[in-house]
């Protein structure tokens, strides 16, 4: 739709710049869509309901973040329980906090950084417990 190329201005000819773009009319299957471009690059896909909507969304190999528009608090639930990623914007986006925990779902990532869950990245549990009634227990309390 507009974008989709370098600028013409002879003061960023020597770097790696690239146009805002927008793909429309993208489906689940093109390429755009499934890989990300780490560039200013948006794909637009139609959706005729809320569930269609998070099943393309969940499309994807990847799970850091998401974000969606609404005025319904319900519908901010739904969506937002529904979405496979691992933080998820209503009504804004690209909003951090120290003390919110921060990582992906899918190939976007495995633990958290961030907040308590990040903390406890960085250590080491253990369970021990200890029987004085000498005689064992059983896991299934037999």
């Amino acid at each position: 739709m507009t974008g989709g190329r370098r600028p013409d201005d002879p003061v960023l000819e020597n770097g790696f710049f690239y146009l805002p773009t927008l793909f429309t009319g993208c489906t689940g299957d093109m390429k755009i869509v499934k890989e990300e471009s780490f560039g200013p690059v948006i794909t637009v896909e139609q959706f005729d309901t809320e569930d269609e909507a998070v099943t393309l969304a969940n499309n994807t190999a990847y799970g850091l973040a998401a974000g969606f528009w609404t005025t319904d608090p319900a519908r901010i639930d739904r969506v937002s329980r529904g979405l496979r990623f691992g933080t998820v914007w209503a009504n804004d986006f690209n909003i951090y906090f120290p003390k919110a925990p921060w990582g992906g779902y899918k190939q976007s990532g495995i633990g958290r950084e961030l907040g308590k869950a990040g903390f406890e990245e960085y250590c080491e549990l253990k369970h021990i417990f200890e029987n004085f009634n000498n005689r064992p227990q059983s896991w299934f309390g037999a």
